[in-house]
């Protein structure tokens, strides 16, 4: 039986997104249901397609990557195509980076980053994550490349400039195409999925979802491999990565969803890999808090299909002990710690609303 893995993610909710909207409007301010365990969240702010990775930067600003509006190039015929859920329509921009002020007020960074779709998976690719190396902003972009309808503008790791175009650092497009994995899955994207990165000790640390590795990259563009993780545990869909004295990351898993079935996993930056904590679903995000306690956020938590209104927020001890912090999310896609010790995660991050800037930033307020 043929598996889906991230990148169909969007296509096997868009139905269930539709239905939703139908009921009712797409939720824009949410609380805490009746358990007085969990805690409050609200919206943050508003304005944005399809947001990915977050990070505060040096000017106290919440950035966001986002997957942007896609794109109508077809690169057919010129290159080999992904399998499954190509070709691919792309656009050489559209990919952007918002920031978000204390107050919430979104202003864009950059939307000069490649922005692409499935023809049979609406999900959409742009920018990944983004980082800092003290006031430099980085971007890792997963939207571009040939087999995604973007044959100039490579994946990779991009420095983004206060003024003009971002400037590829690190071509991570012909990194796939020159270290193959171990076990490489059926849905072969040929320029990675990368979905997250950390910076820890001068360099990014990148995750490529599909094939399923981690990868180190400097700031001068050198590429090395940390772990090939399916070499180890084959296609389990690696997304999110953090870091707290060793690299901590959730995978998505294959579809259909089985609940349960996603793990948080460990590496060492020598790569040496160990399963931390078992028993969660569909995880697309992993953070610390000031306290050192871990964060899982899982995108849906219904089986077979990604359902809105399923996601949710988990505190674990690392002891198989695990606390809901926050649910009902709408298909969640990243989770950060901010500098007032609360979380903040994206939300309505893929679908048709979020296609044309229905996406939140959700703010949890951690009170203890």
């Amino acid at each position: 039986m043929r598996t889906k893995s991230l990148l169909q993610l969007s296509a096997l909710a868009t139905a269930a997104f539709l239905a939703l909207s139908c009921q009712k409007e797409t939720p824009q301010a949410f609380q805490s249901g009746p358990d007085e365990t969990l805690e409050a969240y609200s919206v943050f702010a508003t304005g944005l397609m399809n947001p990915r990775g977050l990070e505060f930067g040096p000017d106290g600003y919440l950035y966001v990557a986002e997957g942007g509006p896609g794109g109508t190039n077809s690169t057919e015929g010129q290159c080999e195509q992904v399998p499954f859920v190509g070709p691919y329509l792309g656009s050489p921009i559209g990919g952007r980076i918002s920031k978000i002020s204390p107050s919430g007020e979104r202003t864009t960074v950059s939307d000069q980053f490649p922005s692409s779709q499935g023809a049979a998976d609406p999900s959409v690719s742009g920018v990944g994550d983004i980082g800092f190396c003290g006031n430099d902003l980085y971007a890792l972009v997963t939207g571009g490349g040939c087999s995604h309808g973007v044959p100039d503008k490579a994946n990779g790791l991009y420095l983004v400039k206060p003024s003009g175009p971002p400037v590829l650092v690190a071509n991570l497009s012909e990194w796939v195409k020159n270290n193959p994995v171990a076990a490489p899955p059926a849905d072969f994207q040929y320029d990675g999925e990368w979905f997250s990165m950390v910076y820890v000790n001068n360099s990014f640390y990148a995750m490529n979802a599909n094939q399923g590795e981690l990868v180190k990259i400097t700031t001068s563009g050198k590429v090395t491999r940390v772990a090939d993780i399916s070499a180890v545990y084959g296609h389990i869909v690696p997304t999110s990565v953090t870091y707290c004295d060793k690299f901590y990351f959730g995978n998505l898993n294959t579809f259909p969803i089985v609940q349960g079935s996603s793990s948080v996993y460990t590496s060492s930056l020598k790569g040496d890999l160990k399963v931390s904590e078992t028993g969660f679903t569909t995880i697309l995000g992993v953070t610390f808090d000031k306290k050192n306690r871990l964060y899982v956020l899982e995108n849906t938590t219904n089986n077979p299909f990604p359902t809105p209104g399923t996601g949710r927020v988990i505190r674990t001890d690392g002891k198989g002990n695990k606390e809901t912090i926050a649910e009902g999310l709408v298909l969640p896609t990243a989770i950060t710690t901010g500098p007032d010790g609360n979380l903040y995660v994206s939300n309505v991050g893929f679908g048709p609303v979020s296609n044309t800037g229905g996406g939140q930033i959700l703010k949890i307020e951690i009170n203890d």
